[in-house]
């Protein structure tokens, strides 16, 4: 097969994970880390490199020191996927680091596909395939490293994942191709600890502009209600919250499970008398946070806010 010409990259949509409740488990499948960061898009064309986010925004100023790397990491004619994630003084991965980086944070690129190959289309190709290009097409730094895959037993990986306190598991079929945009199955994730990311629908107003924050999930085209957070929401976050919503206020409530006939036995159902407190907005703000369990009515428990995630679609964040 000849080399496809010279030309410029473009961005293409990511593969999605499925959260599942039981991860694949069998011959055919490789498993990794599932890492708590960005999802990144490297290329490097006549142009030069660039580096961006999921939803194709230039990353090159935010991450300067990734961003510098990647051009002795990728040779021309390449794309690849992968994660931005950051490390405290501890050397431990920390979300908050990431989304407060600077020219002194500890931020590394982890690639774990390719996209595209010496110009040629690799998306086609088996995961095993891509796995082998990519680990001979890339030149390891400082800020460019290979993500590790493992073949398992899973329930093993599992275990360790779990005593070193990482956030989850990816599982991988090895015999799938890269399906841009899709969540098919073919790639499966599952958390280890508890604690996802959800949609902002609305608040409630307080002191310091926001004093709760009503969120939930996405089934198909409907937005679910799934819990009312105070939790984790200091002064400052309050403020920079009201200063992200009030713009994007509306008159109708955006989630389709409201109101509800009862508070319920932990208190989370949000009633029509309850409903009346609320102020809605778009839901187009998506957040971590962090809980103790989800209930039989589809809410959670003792949910606590974590960070603003600014490179998550709204529609993409279901019930994990």
């Amino acid at each position: 097969m000849k080399p496809a010409p010279h030309r410029d990259i473009s961005f293409t949509p990511p593969m999605e994970c499925l959260p599942v409740a039981n991860l694949p488990d069998g011959p055919g499948w490789v498993y990794e880390l599932k890492l708590d960061g960005y999802r990144g898009q490297a290329f490097r064309d006549q142009r030069g490199v660039h580096l961006l986010s999921r939803r194709g925004k230039d990353f090159s100023r935010r991450f300067s020191g990734v961003f510098s790397s990647l051009e002795d990491s990728i040779p021309l004619g390449t794309s690849i996927d992968g994660e931005l994630v950051a490390f405290d003084g501890t050397g431990q991965l920390s979300f908050n680091a990431l989304q407060n980086a600077d020219a002194d944070t500890n931020v590394v690129f982890f690639a774990f596909d390719i996209l595209m190959h010496n110009w040629q289309d690799t998306k086609y190709l088996s995961l095993k395939e891509r796995k082998t290009l990519l680990s001979n097409a890339i030149r390891p730094s400082d800020r460019v490293q290979v993500s590790e895959h493992f073949a398992g037993p899973m329930g093993k990986f599992v275990a360790a994942v779990r005593e070193m306190g990482g956030e989850g598991v990816v599982a991988k079929r090895l015999k799938s191709h890269y399906e841009p945009g899709r969540r098919s199955g073919a790639w499966s994730k599952k958390r280890i600890n508890i604690g996802q990311e959800f949609v902002i629908g609305g608040f409630t107003p307080g002191s310091n502009g926001v004093d709760a924050l009503v969120v939930g999930f996405y089934e198909g085209r409907s937005l679910l209600y799934a819990a009312r957070v105070r939790s984790g929401l200091v002064p400052a976050t309050r403020r920079d919250l009201y200063a992200r919503l009030k713009s994007r206020v509306i008159p109708d409530c955006p989630f389709r499970n409201l109101p509800e006939a009862k508070s319920g036995r932990w208190g989370q159902g949000l009633t029509a008398a309850k409903m009346k407190q609320c102020i809605w907005v778009r839901p187009e703000l998506v957040a971590n946070f962090e809980f103790l369990e989800w209930t039989d009515s589809n809410h959670v428990r003792h949910i606590k806010f974590v960070a603003l995630r600014d490179d998550k679609d709204p529609r993409q964040v279901v019930r994990e």
